[in-house]
């Protein structure tokens, strides 16, 4: 954006006359259909800079660590980790005779209430101007849920479930917890409080409009549990990381695709390989050599153009 453009856009910002464009919708199918909705540029450069230099900055030492997503050293690989030290530091102590809560909003995004989203940012900042912008961002769409495709949802969202992350840590005194966005995990040696911390979890979200989908259930420790794309467990006293099976078919499938776009000249090798490298540094942290390796000969084959 040239320098006029930036000094017009921060005068409409002082003035609160800044105003979102709107947003362009499409789908995504991986992992699973979702709808975008993409903002104009200038929203996202106004985003970015919310984000960068207001809300992460001050939300960091709100949220607590193992709030996986979204923020700076954290995201996936992070969570995965952490999982696996939960587990065995929970195993080493208490054995195989543990219970795992593993649980899920239903349709997070498309459900966070705006005027309770309000009042949690309200709660946090007291400049009247953050205020302002991020209504303004959040009343973007009409009803309930948040753009899928803004910088800003994915702050919002880590928000709406912090008061979430403190009770169960702080005040029903879980001491094995992570959450990525909507996806979160208890450890515990005592089934019948599980049960209990469900119920209490269950009617914490109520009061957020939100609910838990049918697939939140206890479990016993040993069936481990599938979290960040990896199935997890404990195995001969060790701890075992492995993809799970739907996401193998699944990148196979794309990746094998994505090669084939490319000898037909209609993807770039360069944007094929960046994409490929980055999903092999993803799976590696899942015991997934032998996955790795077979996939890596097929894909080989079919850019030299033999057939499978």
């Amino acid at each position: 954006m040239a320098l006029d453009g930036v000094n017009i856009l921060k005068e409409l910002l002082i003035n609160h006359e800044y105003r979102i464009r709107g947003y362009s919708e499409f789908k995504v199918y991986e992992p699973k259909e979702r709808v975008i909705k993409a903002g104009a540029f200038v929203d996202k450069i106004v985003q970015h800079s919310l984000c960068d230099n207001v809300l992460l900055p001050k939300l960091a030492s709100v949220f607590i660590r193992n709030n996986f997503a979204g923020q700076i050293g954290k995201g996936t690989l992070f969570g995965l980790e952490t999982l696996k030290k939960d587990m065995y530091d929970a195993y080493t102590i208490h054995g195989m005779n543990i219970y795992i809560l593993k649980a899920d909003v239903t349709k997070f995004f498309y459900n966070i209430d705006h005027e309770i989203l309000k009042k949690l940012v309200a709660e946090q900042f007291d400049d009247d101007g953050i205020r302002w912008l991020c209504n303004l961002i959040i009343d973007s769409t009409d009803g309930k849920g948040l753009p899928l495709g803004n910088q800003t949802s994915q702050v919002f969202a880590l928000l709406y479930l912090n008061g979430l992350d403190h009770y169960i840590t702080e005040t029903l005194g879980i001491q094995y917890y992570g959450r990525y966005m909507d996806d979160f995990y208890l450890i515990h040696q005592d089934k019948e409080y599980l049960k209990y911390c469900l119920k209490k979890i269950t009617e914490y979200v109520e009061h957020l409009q939100l609910s838990l989908n049918g697939k939140t259930q206890i479990m016993p420790f040993k069936n481990g549990i599938k979290f960040l794309g990896f199935h997890t467990y404990i195995r001969d006293g060790k701890v075992v990381c492995k993809i799970r099976n739907e996401n193998k078919r699944n990148a196979v499938r794309k990746y094998k695709k994505m090669a084939k776009l490319v000898v037909e000249g209609k993807l770039s090798r360069e944007k094929f390989i960046e994409c490929y490298t980055s999903w092999k540094a993803h799976a590696s942290h899942g015991d997934c050599d032998g996955l790795i390796y077979n996939l890596d000969e097929q894909i080989e084959k079919i850019l030299r153009g033999e057939n499978e």
